[in-house]
C-alpha cells in the first residue's frame, strides 16, 4: 500500500459528454490532493472514445471548470481519440496470445440471451458462444471480446472500501473493441493507465463492478494493476443521487450563483473526507492532511447551506485577489462597469460581510455604479416624507463642505446634522438611505455615502428633495 513516502501517480479521466459536474470535480480534487500529498503527479485524460456523445464544447467545459477551481494538473490533457493505433496494437497482442477473440453474434441473439436471463431472474451475461469459434462468417464485422478466466477469483485491496473479491465465474467475456474498431471504456482505460504509469486509480464507486474485469485485462497485457480507491457517490439533500433535478450540479453553474473557487474546493474536500472537527481548510492544509484512506465509505449529502456558510467565510477572510477577480466577473455579467463607481476592493471590504454570494452582493450594489430614476415605491412612501426634507437639506449643506470624503468624517456630518436639528440619528438615516440607493437596503449609512461618492450623493439627495417637493405639491 502506498504511504506518504511513495509518490502517487494518478489521473482524472472524464468523458466529454457534458459539463464538469460536482462528483467529477470532487474526484479530480481527491486525485490532485493524493498526488500533491506524496510529491507525485496528477494526469488529466479526456476519455472521448464515444464519438457520438463526445463534443469539443464539453471538453472545453471540463477544462474551464478545472481551471476555475484551480485544479491544475502535471500532465495532459491526453485524448483517447488520438491513441487508436495504440489500442489496436494492444488488442492485436491479446488476439495473438489467444486472450481475446472475435465474436460474430447478432444483436438479436444477444438480446435473446439477455431476455432469457432476466426471465430466469439471473444476471444477463454472454454465454461464450464464439469463444472457441474458428470460422469467420462473411459480411459481418465482429466485435472483439476479452477471454476472461473461467475459474479462480479477482481480489484487490480498495483503499477506501477495503478488500473486494469477485469470482471469475461471475464475469463474462466483455467486448473490448466494437464492430467499428473503437475500443470500449474497460479496455482503453487499462491500456492508458499502463502507458501513463498510473499507480493509484481514484474514481466513483459506480465503477467497482468494472474493476475486477480491468484487473484481468491488466494481467493479460502483462502489467501489474494499479491500486484502486472507489469514492462514494454524492446525494442531494433529499437522499437521492445528485442529478439535474437538484439544480446546479455543474461546477460553472456554481460560479454563476456567486460562489468562490476556494469555497467550492473546501466544500468538495469535506464531502466524504474529514480531519477531526475542522471545517475550514486552506489548499495547503488539504495537501498536508489528505489521505485517501480517510475518505468515508458512505455517500455524502450535498448541503447548500453549509456551502453558503463557507462562501461567506471566504468572502470575508479568504484570498482577496481571488474574491476581487470573481467580483469583477460578476459585475460584468450583471452589466455594469466597475470604473463607474467605487473601487471594487472598497465595495468588497464593505459588502462582503452582508451577503453569502457574490451574485447577491453585486445585485445589491447596483446603485453604487448605476444611476436610477425611480425610488422603490414602498421605501419612498415610508421614508421620503415632507418631515425628512429639512434633515436632508441640512445634511446636504454639511456634506458639501466635508474635506475628506471618508466614513468617519461622513459619520460626523450626519451626527452634527441630527444634533443641530434635535432629532435622532435614525430620522436622517433611513431617508438618506432611500435617497442614495433608491431602496431601503444598504450598508451602514456612512459607508453607503462613501461608496456612492461626493458628487453622486449630493445629486441624489437633491433628486430626493425634488421628489418630496413634487409629492407635497400634489397633496400626496
Amino acid at each position: 500500500m502506498h504511504s506518504k513516502s511513495v509518490p502517487i501517480r494518478t489521473r482524472f479521466a472524464p468523458s466529454p459528454t457534458g459539463f464538469l459536474h460536482i462528483g467529477g470535480a470532487r474526484t479530480a480534487l481527491f486525485c490532485q490532493l493524493a498526488a500533491r500529498a506524496t510529491g507525485g503527479e496528477f494526469v488529466l485524460r479526456i476519455e472521448d472514445t464515444d464519438r457520438e456523445r463526445s463534443t469539443q464544447a464539453s471538453v472545453q467545459a471540463i477544462l474551464d471548470g478545472m481551471a476555475w477551481l484551480g485544479l491544475d494538473y502535471d500532465e495532459g490533457p491526453y485524448y483517447q481519440s488520438e491513441r487508436r493505433e495504440r489500442y489496436q496494437e494492444a488488442v492485436g497482442r491479446l488476439l495473438e496470445a489467444g486472450l481475446a477473440y472475435r465474436c460474430y453474434c447478432s444483436r438479436e441473439r444477444l438480446e435473446g440471451l439477455r431476455e432469457a436471463a432476466m426471465a430466469a431472474g439471473e444476471k444477463p451475461r454472454y454465454d461464450g458462444y464464439c469463444r472457441d469459434r474458428s470460422d469467420r462468417p462473411e459480411g459481418i464485422e465482429p466485435v472483439i471480446r476479452f477471454r476472461n478466466p473461467l475459474s479462480g477469483s479477482v481480489a484487490f485491496e480498495d483503499r477506501v472500501r477495503g478488500r473486494i473479491e469477485v469470482e471469475n465465474a461471475e464475469l463474462d467475456d466483455l467486448v473490448i473493441v466494437r464492430a467499428d474498431g473503437t475500443p470500449t471504456y474497460n479496455f482503453a482505460v487499462v491500456v492508458d493507465d499502463i502507458d501513463m504509469r498510473i499507480n493509484l486509480v481514484i474514481r466513483g464507486d459506480d465503477h467497482i463492478n468494472n474493476t475486477p474485469r480491468q484487473i484481468n485485462i491488466y494481467r493479460a497485457l502483462g502489467a501489474e494493476p494499479p491500486e484502486f480507491a472507489h469514492v462514494p457517490m454524492i446525494l442531494g439533500d433529499d437522499g437521492q443521487r445528485l442529478s439535474k433535478r437538484h439544480g446546479a450540479v455543474g461546477v460553472m453553474a456554481w460560479r454563476e450563483l456567486g460562489y468562490l473557487p476556494d469555497a467550492m474546493i473546501n466544500y468538495l474536500a469535506r464531502l466524504g473526507w474529514s480531519y477531526g472537527d475542522q471545517e475550514v481548510f486552506s489548499r495547503q492544509e488539504l495537501i498536508d492532511l489528505f489521505r485517501i484512506e480517510d475518505v468515508n465509505r458512505k455517500a455524502s449529502r450535498f448541503d447548500t447551506e453549509k456551502l453558503k456558510w463557507l462562501n461567506q467565510h471566504y468572502l470575508r477572510e479568504g484570498d482577496r485577489d481571488q474574491a476581487l477577480a470573481e467580483l469583477l466577473w460578476h459585475m460584468e455579467q450583471a452589466g455594469f462597469n466597475p470604473a463607474s463607481g467605487p473601487e471594487p476592493s472598497r465595495l468588497l471590504g464593505v459588502q462582503a460581510e452582508r451577503f453569502d454570494t457574490l451574485t447577491e452582493l453585486v445585485e445589491q450594489s447596483r446603485s453604487f455604479y448605476q444611476d436610477f430614476d425611480d425610488f422603490e415605491p414602498g421605501a419612498a412612501k415610508k421614508h421620503l416624507r415632507p418631515v425628512a426634507a429639512a434633515a436632508l437639506t441640512g445634511l446636504a449643506e454639511r456634506l458639501a463642505e466635508v474635506d475628506e470624503w471618508e466614513p468617519d468624517a461622513l459619520q460626523r456630518a450626519i451626527q452634527e446634522t441630527a444634533d443641530a436639528l434635535g432629532i435622532g440619528f435614525g430620522k436622517i438615516g433611513m431617508p438618506l438611505r432611500v435617497a442614495l440607493t433608491g431602496h431601503g437596503q444598504s450598508p451602514a449609512i456612512n459607508q453607503t455615502l462613501w461608496l456612492v461618492g461626493r458628487e453622486r450623493s449630493l445629486a441624489r439627495i437633491e433628486h430626493a428633495l425634488d421628489w418630496i417637493a413634487a409629492r407635497t405639491a400634489a397633496g400626496a
